[in-house]
């Protein structure tokens, strides 16, 4: 990894963020020199992510323009929603009353909805708030003890590559020095691994978990609207379970790990959601009629 790889990286956050170009200018005049190789901000990129041995993968041709925290607050929400109210409308069905099935399932579903979009939004915020703050200190680390960030400079790059020699180090902490912001988004991005939240991350997670959770939950009740006996809704209601459970834990690994995953770990991972939600139905439904 170069030097100049480094800097065209760092002088790319402030790009992102609308800054003033000349920050950039400032690093990749230094980009036709030999001695510090010739890596582009691409390659550095690319090497630090995990995705690129994922190409031609389904979750690159089917997902790959949707952001992964997306994928994973989707698959969270999809987690939940798919177990609970099954268990829940499993444990019910074993009174006998189709009525009260379709109620409580439903208005588990409304509240674990909100809950879990609630969970979201404050995991979101709290995220942005650490972001903030851990700025706000590293811009006061710089003004009151310089040294302090300079060293924390040589150690990230070192970090990276512990053959740099002092001279690249030095050269790489004095351009830096001349854009207080560059050098803290550096340290921020390299040094502690924060990429700046969306702002619009706290809506998006909330909806996406929370619909997710709604959409998974509504799945087991659905047989019951269309049945006059319970019995006959709970066993439609697990053989749809069964069947969705299964290809959620089958897809979920494909979204996971993608080309690299095997058939038999794809087949193992949907028979374990099958496992999972059904034992928490099972369970209901045992303990729901030991006490009826």
């Amino acid at each position: 990894m170069s030097v100049v790889a480094l800097k065209n990286a760092v002088v790319g956050i402030i790009n992102e963020n609308g800054n003033n170009n000349d920050n950039k200018n400032l690093l990749n005049n230094q980009s036709n020199d030999n001695s510090y190789g010739t890596n582009t901000h691409d390659d550095l990129e690319h090497a630090a992510l995990p995705n690129d041995i994922l190409q031609g993968s389904l979750i690159n041709k089917v997902f790959g323009k949707i952001d992964p925290r997306v994928i994973s607050d989707l698959i969270i929400g999809l987690s939940d929603g798919l177990t609970v109210p099954f268990a829940l409308t499993a444990g019910l069905s074993s009174l006998g009353d189709a009525k009260l099935v379709i109620t409580g399932g439903f208005a588990e579903l409304i509240s674990g909805t909100i809950s879990m979009g609630l969970g979201g939004y404050l995991g979101a915020k709290s995220e942005s708030d650490y972001y903030i703050a851990e700025v706000k200190n590293e811009k006061k680390v710089f003004y009151n003890d310089p040294s302090l960030v300079n060293h924390q400079v040589e150690d990230i790059l070192l970090d990276m590559n512990p053959d740099f020699t002092d001279e690249t180090i030095l050269t790489f902490i004095k351009d830096l020095q001349k854009n207080p912001e560059l050098m803290v988004d550096f340290i921020i991005r390299y040094g502690k691994g924060l990429e700046e939240p969306d702002p619009n991350r706290r809506l998006i997670s909330a909806v996406t978990i929370g619909g997710g959770y709604f959409v998974g939950g509504l799945v087991p009740l659905i047989p019951y609207f269309f049945v006059q006996s319970v019995g006959t809704g709970l066993l439609y209601s697990i053989i749809l379970m069964v069947i969705t459970l299964f290809c959620f834990g089958y897809v979920k690994i494909i979204l996971s790990m993608g080309d690299e995953c095997s058939l038999s770990k794809k087949i193992t991972e949907g028979l374990q959601m099958v496992a999972v939600g059904g034992i928490a139905a099972g369970s209901a439904w045992f303990l729901v009629k030991t006490l009826g």
